[in-house]
């Protein structure tokens, strides 16, 4: 267990969460910190500059700390809290880690044994879930999908028997596309909702079954996106519908192990269940 307790002369690298779209949204405990930290770690350097001059902020130092740059500057950001001041960690929109770069930095922060502290705010996958109109009561974040191949037919595949609600991130380009494979994959009738350019001058909010939103959204459009899906009802999986789908894994070349594995996540059915099915399967003449 990694436990630190708090020491006076070492700094703490703060998390600080930025609008994901109205300024107003940012919070006055933000903007003292953002001023008073020693270095501003940021995605973007211009884009962070830009924020903070509309923010009426202005940042001791920027540091590019992202996706490419995190772990590699981590020691710089060591070597400030060695010296007992602080870092401010932001995103271009939105609270840091959650689909953006952070969680490596965090981690390093904390195997070096300094303070990791957070000022929450605006984020995007909850500010979509909330206005969904769907369960909140149990949800799970997937974030971006990845963009084609196995990897991504297989997460497809996982959503169509999660049974919490789900959101994801998507591109505006992508979103046709996607809609119609979730239509495809889930079922037409699945509620979900498209949130467009959250707390923007355009904010739109589309909610109805996924057949419904992949014809309304068959043209393109423009502005960040996230997408929520309800959950699966409970199904009954058939020994049959199981076996099926080990066949064709088994018959594509993979091994047994990557086919229980891929079927036990795809149909949402118990990896020992799929197992013992498994094992009959290859034990037949």
């Amino acid at each position: 267990m990694n436990e630190i307790s708090e020491t006076p002369d070492q700094g703490t690298l703060y998390l600080v969460a930025t609008p994901i779209g109205n300024l107003g949204d940012m919070s006055e405990r933000a903007r003292e910190v953002i001023e008073q930290a020693a270095i501003v770690a940021c995605e973007d350097t211009r884009r962070t500059g830009r924020l903070l001059e509309l923010l009426q902020l202005r940042a001791q130092r920027l540091l590019v700390a992202n996706e490419h740059t995190e772990l590699s500057v981590a020691s710089t950001v060591v070597e400030v809290l060695v010296q007992g001041l602080d870092v401010a960690l932001v995103t271009d929109a939105g609270t840091p880690a959650i689909s953006d770069p952070g969680q490596h930095l965090v981690q390093y922060v904390l195997d070096a044994g300094y303070q990791v502290s957070v000022v929450p705010g605006p984020t995007a996958a909850v500010a979509a879930l909330v206005l969904s109109g769907l369960p909140t009561s149990r949800w799970v974040m997937e974030g971006f999908l990845p963009r084609k191949g196995k990897e991504r037919d297989t997460r497809l595949a996982s959503l169509a028997v999660e049974k919490r609600t789900t959101v994801l991130f998507e591109s505006p380009r992508r979103l046709k596309t996607t809609l119609q494979e979730l239509a495809d994959l889930c079922g037409a009738d699945r509620p979900a909702a498209v949130m467009r350019e959250l707390t923007k001058l355009h904010e739109e909010g589309v909610r109805g079954s996924l057949g419904e939103l992949a014809a309304r959204f068959s043209h393109q459009v423009k502005g960040e996106i996230v997408i929520v899906i309800g959950g699966a009802a409970d199904v009954t999986v058939d020994d049959d519908v199981v076996v099926s789908a080990l066949r064709k894994e088994l018959e594509s070349g993979t091994t047994r192990r990557a086919a229980i594995d891929h079927t036990s996540a795809t149909l949402g059915v118990a990896r020992n269940r799929v197992y013992a099915l498994a094992l009959e399967l290859t034990d037949d003449p």
